[in-house]
């Protein structure tokens, strides 16, 4: 009769590799928590807000929000779940045994999408929208508005399916990581 005891603890790893495996996951679940929620909000409660506000009023707000995200909190999650993701695909890369690394790998690369839209569609039309100059001197702001929002909400949406997507792989990695 064969132990298979010490075949299971050769495979499973070594309990540091397995923390840093399971504290990657959490450090990218969080994170990606973050981003997701901060498009989610966005799409169900800022932009319906912004809709019924004036032309003006539309853009000089995503004006000052375009400004105001670009701080350190924002890059934490933002840039936080593509580093924290992309390490935790990783360290389960050479993980025997390991059935987290499908969703893991599945997240990181919906989280990509979330950076390629963002940098296609979404910086494009905020440098754009900051381009008009001060909203209390274009002479169309309804031009501007147009130009702008129906893009920027739909990208967004998009952001929000896919880092919402990333999310949930992620949670569904933690579940099986914990299964490990």
């Amino acid at each position: 009769m064969i132990d298979r005891e010490p075949i299971r603890a050769t495979t499973r790893g070594h309990p540091i590799m397995e923390l840093a495996r399971t504290l990657a996951l959490v450090a990218a679940t969080v994170t990606c928590g973050l981003s997701a929620g901060l498009f989610y909000a966005y799409s169900c409660s800022v932009m319906p807000a912004l809709a019924g506000a004036g032309d003006r009023t539309f853009v000089e707000v995503m004006q000052r929000i375009n400004v105001a995200i670009l701080n350190g909190w924002f890059f934490l999650g933002f840039v936080g779940a593509l580093l924290t993701t992309a390490v935790a695909v990783a360290l389960h890369l050479p993980s025997e045994g390991h059935r987290a690394l499908g969703p893991t790998a599945a997240a990181l690369v919906l989280y990509v999408a979330v950076i390629g839209v963002t940098r296609a569609v979404n910086i494009p039309l905020n440098d754009a929208l900051a381009a008009a100059g001060e909203p209390s001197l274009i002479a169309d702001p309804a031009q501007v508005r147009a130009g702008f929002e129906a893009r920027w909400v739909r990208s967004n949406l998009l952001r929000t399916l896919l880092s919402t997507g990333a999310l949930a792989c992620l949670v569904w990695a933690l579940v099986l990581n914990g299964q490990s």
